[in-house]
């Protein structure tokens, strides 16, 4: 490395280290080729090893993909050692200076002129290969026409202070092409015969460039695909939820771009936010939408922490574009599956509980039609035996006990009968302000002496609706009663009812200790209770269910612990069956 060869080094022994120094620089343009590493750090190694072996005083490797110009300097200047520089070549200008308005050379447009074969203004610097070699720029200043031009090509940027250029053209692939631009202080520091070896080592060059790029591009490829794995493996984890899923995903996107050490990622779904560490808007930053059944859900993003050259899309290739995009449609598909997972679950609950819900309501059947029987004859003849004058006062009171406690049956076999519906509803038309006020009447003073304000907040006006009173005032008792019962210590009861087109609303929110999803989720399950054993049976709510679908409505809950409960009763204004009852 590092030797140099004149003209007179005729010798044997020179030719073998010519030979020598060729296959060196040559071995290690394809180790560099064959890293995978990227256009910026190879074009940084292979000039600063030209420069180290011809031992002028800049080398500068310029190569053309597409549009894409790639131009890596390295030079003895202490202060920038490397530059490196991408620009956007227009397709118009690709060196051709075929028409009278062509704009005047400089040494840019002259290295693309080299580098696209159209140098005929150079006829007398240009090598058989097609290499420009100017000996001495200062010399080459004089009256022949093409002077001119070199005195204007290499007085400019690029070129100044140079006295020898050497721009050789080499071959990347098929179809893209390059050069190498060697550039020295002193007057005719290359000789033919070093030309001559710079013209082959160039074309190595040009061979370990379209080496770099297929290795480049296998290397992001197995990035790119590596990621959308990972992300495919992450989504078949049915043990985590959409939440784990998506920050799992997000560690996944910095490996698939160009620079993962500088890369962070960040997934917005719905407002919330998935990131890296560190994100911020303010960095570079390539993003895709999320759009899921045609709506724009959210966003991921992609951001260098530091500042990286322009290529294809900002500083990130046109790839890493299709991998984002790929990113944010199987997020896309993640999110729909995740959604019809959910829904098919929730059919399956509602299914299950609908078959729990005629199990028990046959069950309940049976039981209270076996049952009241017993208890017909329990109470009669308990009443009986009470109406003899003759009992003493202990006997007449447990007399009561068992009248009393015969009482209580009754009503909890009528509320079987009522979830089990072998009652059959009595439609009418139904004023339910009218019901509120008449029903709570009674549980006004138990609201009183509970310290529980009752406050209402009745639409004026409201339409009636087709039901059976009864049923209704039971509905709207046994909601308030939960709501006592879930404020020992007091509080506020709001009933509200409202309307629109086609329904009315009964609406009881209470202040009280509230209630966990969990028991939320079993309301409506029969004898399902969070109560003492004497304080309830478990078919309050039950029945309230069954009393509003029978009527063609439905029944809406929402709770917070230690913030109250709010229940909402939406019933049809036609009836049951769908056709409002007609009046007379």
């Amino acid at each position: 490395m590092g030797v140099r060869f004149t003209e007179e080094a005729d010798s044997g022994n020179e030719k073998r280290k010519s030979l020598e120094d060729f296959r060196t620089l040559s071995i290690q343009f394809l180790h560099y080729a064959n890293l995978g590493i990227s256009q910026f750090d190879f074009l940084r190694h292979v000039t600063g090893l030209l420069l180290e072996s011809c031992g002028c005083d800049a080398v500068e490797v310029r190569a053309a993909d597409g549009r894409l110009h790639y131009c890596g300097e390295s030079t003895r200047r202490a202060e920038t050692p490397f530059e490196f520089e991408i620009v956007t070549q227009p397709e118009e200008d690709e060196g051709a200076r075929d028409g009278p308005e062509s704009p005047p050379l400089d040494f840019d447009r002259t290295c693309r002129a080299v580098m696209s074969g159209k140098t005929h203004e150079f006829s007398r610097y240009n090598t058989d290969y097609g290499s420009l070699w100017v000996s001495d720029t200062v010399a080459a200043r004089g009256p022949r026409p093409e002077a001119g031009v070199i005195a204007a090509v290499f007085a400019g940027a690029g070129a100044e202070g140079f006295r020898s250029i050497l721009i050789v053209p080499f071959v990347i692939g098929d179809r893209n092409n390059g050069v190498l631009a060697l550039k020295s202080a002193k007057p005719s520091f290359f000789t033919r015969r070093e030309v001559s070896l710079y013209e082959s080592i160039a074309q190595n060059l040009g061979a370990a460039i379209a080496t770099r790029r297929i290795r480049a591009e296998y290397h992001e490829r197995v990035k790119e695909l590596t990621c959308l794995y990972g992300i495919a493996q992450e989504a078949s984890r049915p043990e985590l939820t959409l939440e784990e899923v998506l920050l799992e995903i997000v560690g996944l996107i910095p490996p698939g771009w160009q620079y993962p050490e500088i890369t962070r990622g960040r997934i917005v779904l719905d407002g919330r936010v998935f990131s890296t560490a560190e994100f911020s808007d303010e960095w570079q930053k390539q993003e895709a939408d999320i759009v899921i059944a045609g709506n724009k859900r959210g966003v991921v993003e992609v951001a260098y922490t530091e500042k990286r050259p322009e290529v294809a899309e900002g500083p990130f290739l046109k790839e890493e574009r299709n991998l984002i995009d790929a990113i944010a449609r199987q997020l896309s598909l993640i999110i729909e599956r995740r959604k019809s997972e959910e829904d098919r679950m929730k059919l399956q609950d509602q299914l299950r509980h609908a078959d729990r819900l005629a199990t028990i309501g046959q069950l309940a059947a049976g039981v209270a039609h076996e049952f009241n029987e017993p208890l017909g004859n329990i109470l009669g003849f308990a009443q009986l035996v009470l109406k003899n004058k003759d009992l003493r006062d202990e006997v007449r009171a447990d007399i009561e006990k068992i009248v009393g406690a015969s009482m209580h049956a009754r009503e909890v076999v009528r509320k079987l009968m009522l979830f089990a519906r072998q009652e059959p509803a009595k439609l009418a038309r139904v004023d339910l302000n009218t019901v509120i006020e008449e029903g709570l009447y009674f549980l006004e003073a138990r609201c009183a002496k509970a310290g529980i304000e009752l406050e209402y907040r009745l639409e004026p006006e409201l339409p009636e609706i087709t039901a059976d009173p009864a049923q209704i005032h039971q509905v709207l008792v046994n909601l308030v009663v939960n709501a006592i019962q879930a404020m020992p210590d007091g509080g506020t009861i709001t009933i509200a009812t409202k309307s629109d087109d086609d329904h009315v609303s009964l609406l009881v929110e209470d202040t009280g200790i509230g209630m966990s999803e969990e028991i939320r989720k079993q309301l409506f399950i029969p004898f399902f209770t969070t109560k003492d054993v004497d304080e309830g049976t478990g078919l309050g709510l039950p029945v309230v269910h069954g009393i509003v679908t029978s009527h063609g409505g439905s029944i809406q809950v929402w709770s917070k612990v230690g913030e109250g409960s709010r229940f909402e009763i939406r019933l049809p204004l036609k009836g049951p069956g769908g056709i409002r009852e007609k009046t007379s």
